[in-house]
């Protein structure tokens, strides 16, 4: 059975993305972010050894509107170039109701994303990354997932698309690990308690 793990950068108060689906407030993912290189590469490091990775259409279209030829841009460093090759390696799923087909190394899902991630989970293989919020919101919901990775920026927005989703029943978390990166950007890392 694959673990379900949802991993994103978020703000100290809760926000994946400001209002207007602003995502300046993480500085971007790069050697010239807050963070600098040493969380870019464990970004990286994740995609290398995400088994499937399950996309919902906003990150989908953001993720391959970049990252498929971003290592072909000039001056694209060696980490750029890693990630890059990792992203467009790295099995995906899209789950979109709105677009009719995607490309490279993906598979498109129109129908019920809860049936499909519960069967998915239920295969071998390496582990599942899901990311977006509404996708991994509805996941939430459903008691799917098994660890989250909070990526903590120390920034307040005020607002926008929440990390966590409103849900019917509590879930309790075990700490497994804890982070600092440059700049103050703290990982949590959390298992969901059986």
């Amino acid at each position: 059975m694959r673990t379900l793990i949802f991993a994103m950068n978020t703000t100290l108060d809760g926000y994946i993305a400001a209002p207007g689906d602003d995502l300046g407030w993480s500085g971007g993912e790069g050697p010239d972010s807050s963070a600098g290189d040493e969380l870019f590469q464990w970004w990286s490091d994740r995609v290398g050894a995400t088994g499937l990775a399950l996309y919902g259409r906003k990150l989908w279209e953001e993720m391959s509107a970049h990252w498929p030829t971003a290592d072909e841009q000039p001056g694209a460093t060696p980490a750029v170039i890693e990630f890059a090759a990792r992203w467009r390696d790295m099995p995906k799923v899209v789950f979109s109701s709105t677009i009719d087909e995607v490309d490279g190394n993906a598979r498109l899902v129109t129908g019920d994303a809860v049936a499909e991630i519960t069967r998915l989970k239920a295969e071998d293989g390496g582990p599942m990354d899901i990311a977006g919020a509404t996708l991994a919101g509805a996941a939430m919901r459903a008691g799917l997932i098994d660890e989250y990775a909070i990526v903590t920026h120390p920034v307040l927005v005020g607002g926008g698309t929440p990390f966590f989703t409103t849900l019917d029943h509590w879930v309790n978390l075990d700490l497994v690990e804890t982070r600092t990166f440059p700049g103050g950007v703290l990982l949590t890392r959390y298992e969901r308690r059986r």
